[in-house]
């Protein structure tokens, strides 16, 4: 075990290391490539950095508004009906918009229930399977400037459904 230790706390050196080895080989002006990286970097950061705002204030208003609370209340009793824990509901509502905020909510299901649940087993396949669609959407189109998206959202949400469905299912059947 101390060998792994020990690798795993030389690999990240290494690797630099290499980089700058193998650039000084090919005859490249590493810093300064590291330099217009990180100039290039601050660039995107810069585009998106409004989305990412606008993504994190709709979360929160989401959350804040009791939108979320009703929408829970409303379909909990149907996930119920399908031998569904509700705790379940929580994480497959959240998941498309915080990965943050599905694995806090996510961990106080492990919490509660124990981590050999059924909630907890459903909830990690969900957040396995199912992915952050607006922060995405909002990382990746904010960078490129793309503004018309008339069909992307209602797919991707499609996406995220039939994933956490799937995730269920397939919880389901094996345990």
């Amino acid at each position: 075990m101390k060998t792994v230790a020990f690798v795993s706390q030389l690999a990240i050196p290494a690797f630099i290391l290499f980089a700058v080895l193998y650039g000084a080989f090919k005859k490249v002006r590493v810093y300064d490539s590291f330099v217009g990286g990180a100039r290039e970097g601050l660039d995107v950061i810069f585009k998106i950095f409004p989305y990412l705002l606008a993504i994190f204030v709709a979360v929160k208003a989401f959350q804040a508004s009791g939108a979320f609370d009703v929408i829970r209340e409303t379909l909990s009793g149907s996930f119920e009906a399908c031998g569904i824990p509700p705790e379940v509901l929580s994480v497959a509502l959240i998941k498309p918009l915080s990965g943050s905020a599905s694995t806090a909510i996510f961990t106080d299901i492990v919490r509660t229930t124990g981590p050999d649940s059924l909630a907890s087993r459903i909830s990690a396949v969900i957040i396995g399977s199912a992915e952050t669609t607006f922060f995405v959407l909002a990382v990746y189109l904010g960078a490129v400037n793309i503004r018309r998206t008339k069909y992307l959202v209602p797919v991707c949400l499609i996406a995220d459904g039939v994933g956490i469905i799937i995730a269920i299912a397939v919880v389901k059947f094996i345990f």
